[in-house]
């Protein structure tokens, strides 16, 4: 598998995201109020984990979790599969997703929390992938920008598998 994204780039990348979302809360937040940090299982665990290390801003954690992937392929149909417990009326919140490639994901989170009457409701993605978009999704904070690879590592898998790598890489096994 060939390496895409070292480590040094993820973590070098992970804490200029953290200073840029605490700029951006700072001004959004209230002494009392945490920042709604909310990661989508199971890809982004491992970005979310250590984005939120790097926060200089009060944060809360709640996970949500959805299913439109099957192998290597969107099934472009989304579900919750487990939702978040946290009442998001008036509090501001940031997704944080492992990837956004078609965006439909990324587009029925924004519409399904928005509907939940958030102050505020930004997206962090770890990875984009703009050749395959479908639907055009606002990405307020971005890891990286890739082509069209099927990738795993840092959190991103093959069938449950390759989570554990420190970098991101290519995987061929996972193309069509």
């Amino acid at each position: 598998m060939k390496v895409l994204i070292s480590e040094t780039q993820i973590q070098d990348r992970v804490a200029s995201l953290g200073s840029e979302v605490s700029a951006t809360y700072k001004a959004l937040l209230s002494d009392e109020e945490p920042l709604l940090v909310i990661p989508v299982l199971s890809g982004s665990f491992v970005f979310a984990a250590d984005l939120v290390r790097e926060l200089s801003v009060p944060s809360e954690i709640d996970f949500i979790q959805l299913k439109s992937y099957e192998g290597s392929s969107s099934s472009g149909k989304v579900e919750i599969v487990k939702d978040i417990r946290a009442d998001l009326k008036g509090r501001n919140c940031l997704i944080v997703e492992d990837i956004v490639d078609t965006g439909l994901t990324a587009s029925f989170l924004l519409e399904s929390l928005g509907d939940r009457k958030p102050k505020s409701l930004k997206l962090c993605s770890f990875l984009h992938k703009p050749s395959r978009e479908e639907k055009k999704v606002p990405i307020d904070f971005l890891g990286f920008s890739i082509e069209d690879h099927f990738v795993v590592g840092y959190g991103l898998d093959f069938n449950g598998r390759w989570r554990h790598l420190k970098e991101v890489v290519i995987y061929e096994g996972g193309q069509k």
